[in-house]
């Protein structure tokens, strides 16, 4: 097991300084990948391990930083268990027939190592690359890629979504029940292979409220971080616009919680309980203003993680695109000299 300050701090325990890492879509603000990308659609790009070995590493050399995270997209486990779409520039994932009735569910089967192997090869190409570097691997959890199969891309309102998860509650648990097996499959294959952690991206489960989530998501959640306990990795859960979730998300069984920018690490750790690491915190858009408000804000937030029980840095969401790189780097640099004991 890759006993590094970031796989430490995922646990609680005592590190050297406070370990940073960014969200899988760091490597876009990089020319470099924006180069290696150029004429590979994001579906092929994930699926051809050289590819995915390249991007992955970009923001390790550039940033310094102290874990890496797989180069993927939450939906190349149901694109693998034979559902049609597409990943379109400027708009997301695509779907051609959404899932809305008992019918169109039977287009999603369940998944199997094989039908994912070239992540398998991404992770043991990267392993070795890596070297003591640890690599997290992630998947979306089903609620958000049910989103994605029902409303057919990416929605502000999830109407259907929500239609469904209400009218049809059968329906709604079969569907979540075999993306909670795809998801499984899919961190389990990249465990094998040899990532240090994995990470469950809830990222629009924000759209909804503490009792649909506890009824509709969480038990779905559970089933995939609960599987995973004897993996012995840390499995880290994460949400956007989650704050009235966490204490939920926590029961879901992560060691660590992802905490967005509208919570204070302190008081998440309130909701999520003692016995968990948080993750994050600092505002994508804080890296747009000058460097004296970057700094001032990463202060508060290291200091915020000093009174938690385990604090990995992060942003509070994903990379934006037009973030300065160097304004990344720098940031490491500050967490890592700020936080060092």
């Amino acid at each position: 097991m890759n006993d590094s300050a970031f796989v430490r701090a995922c646990r609680g325990q005592d590190v050297p300084h406070t370990p940073v890492w960014f969200m899988r879509q760091a490597g876009r603000s990089l020319p470099e990948y924006r180069k290696i990308r150029e004429g590979v659609g994001m579906l092929e790009s994930c699926r051809r391990p050289d590819l995915v070995t390249e991007i992955t590493l970009q923001p390790v050399r550039r940033h310094n930083v102290d874990a890496a995270i797989l180069f993927s997209d939450i939906v190349v486990p149901i694109a693998a268990a034979g559902i049609d779409l597409d990943i379109v520039a400027g708009t997301g994932p695509v779907v051609a027939e959404p899932i809305r009735t008992a019918g169109d569910l039977e287009r999603l089967r369940p998944l199997t190592a094989d039908d994912v192997s070239f992540v398998a090869e991404s992770v043991r190409l990267l392993v070795g690359e890596l070297g003591a570097t640890p690599l997290i691997g992630f998947a979306g959890a089903p609620f958000t890629l049910a989103s994605y199969l029902i409303e057919g891309g990416p929605s502000r309102t999830y109407t259907k979504t929500k239609a469904m998860m209400y009218g049809d509650p059968q329906l709604w648990h079969a569907l979540l029940s075999r993306l909670a097996q795809i998801t499984s499959v899919f961190l389990r294959t990249q465990i094998d292979a040899g990532v240090s952690a994995v990470q469950l991206f809830d990222s629009w489960a924000g759209a909804l409220s503490e009792a649909d989530y506890r009824e509709f998501v969480l038990p779905h959640s559970a089933r995939v971080l609960g599987g995973l306990a004897d993996a012995g990795v840390p499995r880290i859960h994460f949400g956007v616009g989650t704050s009235i979730l966490l204490g939920a998300m926590g029961e879901a069984g992560a060691d660590v919680v992802g905490v967005d920018w509208r919570t204070p690490l302190d008081q998440a750790t309130t909701l999520i309980g003692p016995e968990r690491s948080v993750q994050g915190n600092l505002d994508p858009a804080v890296l747009f203003a000058t460097w004296d408000v970057v700094e001032r804000e990463a202060r508060r937030v290291l200091a915020e993680g000093r009174r938690t029980p385990g604090h990995v840095f992060n942003l509070g969401h994903g990379v934006l695109p037009d973030t300065n790189p160097d304004m990344l780097t720098r940031l490491v640099e500050l967490v890592h000299s700020v936080s060092a004991r």
